[in-house]
């Protein structure tokens, strides 16, 4: 995924991949008086690679448990909430919740490429932090910095959306933020953050551009 959008990225466009079959296609970004702002845990990414592979796990248990009633099921993007409900959560609820929040993050990608076609940024911004609870509570892959950041910007009215990022487990999140209340907000929440985990609060201003080409 990350070499695809390194490779194939587009200015202003996103591209919805489906890692699958690799088929792809690119849905506009228009922000309009929002900036991408990508705010740093300074948190190293230490269980990142070894809980992705307990995830993992997890997840392909679910499948196979589900695989057992229902062949045609190859993978999570096969499967229903009621699969996961009538299969998988009378085994083992810790599995149900890692398969739970990929189901619907799934639903949830195609419901934000709507909202973008329609320029709907609100509604976008609402499913930013709705993702990052379900990584935090029931993926379980983010980290006390990153819930802390998400938790400062997560009344501010000019924060319309916020999630971590990456890997989980330190890293960034990534906000979108309306460009008039930037240096307002990092002066509210840099020392609240560094105050509260002895850590320097880093950021940066992204934009979506294209990807590798000749300049």
């Amino acid at each position: 995924m990350d070499q695809f959008a390194s490779m194939m990225g587009k200015k202003d466009q996103l591209i919805k991949l489906d890692c699958r079959s690799l088929q792809y296609e690119y849905v506009p970004v228009k922000l309009n008086g929002i900036k991408i702002l990508l705010l740093n845990t300074n948190v190293k990414h230490s269980l990142a690679s070894s809980e992705y592979n307990t995830r993992r796990k997890e997840c392909e248990q679910g499948v196979a448990w589900i695989k057992e009633n229902e062949q045609m099921v190859n993978s999570l993007r096969d499967v229903s909430v009621s699969m996961l409900e009538k299969y998988v959560l009378p085994k083992d609820e810790l599995v149900y919740k890692r398969c739970l929040f990929i189901v619907e993050e799934t639903e949830r990608l195609q419901t934000v490429c709507d909202d973008l076609l329609k320029t709907d940024i609100i509604s976008l911004g609402k499913k930013m932090f709705a993702t990052h609870d379900g990584l935090s509570h029931k993926y379980e892959v983010s980290c006390k910095e990153l819930d802390l950041l998400i938790g400062l910007v997560s009344n501010d009215y000019n924060v319309i959306g916020a999630r971590m990022m990456g890997g989980g487990f330190g890293g960034c999140t990534i906000n979108l933020v309306k460009e008039e209340a930037i240096e307002k907000l990092i002066a509210e929440i840099k020392p609240a953050y560094e105050a509260a985990t002895n850590l320097p609060l880093t950021y940066y201003v992204a934009s979506i551009e294209n990807g590798t080409e000749i300049i």
